[in-house]
């Protein structure tokens, strides 16, 4: 399957690792530009190494979404670099850090740096590149949703909710920029290895005994067990894959939904 994407360009947020790393990498693969945005100083690195991988045009720009001052600028250096956005994925995330079973176990201002960078920068990088993704008359918009968010999962409710408010927005956004050709939704993950997933694990056990602990490996088996009927990991390349289809014109009707890439974990009758 062709996708067509080649000279075009994707900006990822939160690109510099994981499956913000793995959607970049997809895009390089087909030819497009691509901007990473992250607040790890090794942003620039992980562009390089794309480029060195890929060819073609990488930038990798040091950013904290929570501001928006910040994500404007990062903006207008793409697209005085890059020329026309095409195509803008928010992949960036953090969790509480803190187990959240039950929800009193966490104070509500363990809540404001999760709803800072989860949903307040992608509000930030929504409102960034829109104008930019209108004047290139067509392109897609792709939001780093959760199954958590679906859920209600007890394990981080501040993570949790703000993963909710993320497909609420997604769908708003889906609305407004329908007439301008621009397609925007949300790929939701279940089960990922990625420094995040681990800290879930890792705040978890810190409530439980020492000599009932379990290993990472350990844990996650069983929790993949449990919930998802396929049984086993996702990786960040299938995400990567379908961030590419959903940014090609075979997608070209598909807009306001959450696709979730999980083993079956979250299913709809």
């Amino acid at each position: 399957m062709e996708f067509h994407l080649a000279g075009q360009t994707a900006v990822v947020v939160g690109g510099h690792q994981g499956i913000g790393l793995a959607i970049a990498r997809a895009f390089a693969g087909e030819g497009c530009s691509v901007a990473i945005l992250d607040r790890d100083p090794g942003a620039p690195a992980a562009a390089a190494g794309i480029s060195g991988e890929f060819g073609g045009r990488t930038l990798g720009i040091v950013c904290d979404v929570t501001g928006e001052p910040a994500v404007m600028a990062a903006a207008a250096r793409i697209g005085d670099e890059f020329g026309p956005v095409h195509h803008v994925v928010f992949a960036a995330g953090v969790g509480s850090g803190k187990f959240g079973f039950p929800f009193w176990n966490l104070s509500p201002d363990d809540w404001l740096r999760v709803f800072a960078v989860n949903l307040f920068g992608a509000v930030n990088v929504a409102h960034a590149f829109a104008p930019m993704l209108i004047a290139a008359g067509r392109g897609s918009l792709l939001f780093l949703g959760s199954v958590a968010g679906q859920i209600g999962s007890q394990t981080d409710p501040p993570y949790s909710a703000s993963k909710a408010a993320i497909v609420n927005f997604m769908q708003c956004a889906a609305k407004d920029l329908a007439p301008h050709n621009i397609r925007v939704n949300a790929l939701s993950p279940g089960m990922v290895k990625t420094k995040l997933n681990e800290s879930v694990w890792a705040a978890g056990q810190q409530l439980v005994p020492e000599n009932e602990r379990e290993s990472y490996d350990d844990w996650a088996a069983k929790k993949m067990a449990k919930l998802a009927p396929m049984g086993r990991w996702q990786t960040p390349a299938e995400f990567g894959a379908m961030a590419v289809f959903l940014a090609s014109d075979h997608a070209r009707n598909i807009t306001g939904q959450t696709l979730n890439i999980d083993g079956g974990q979250v299913m709809h009758s």
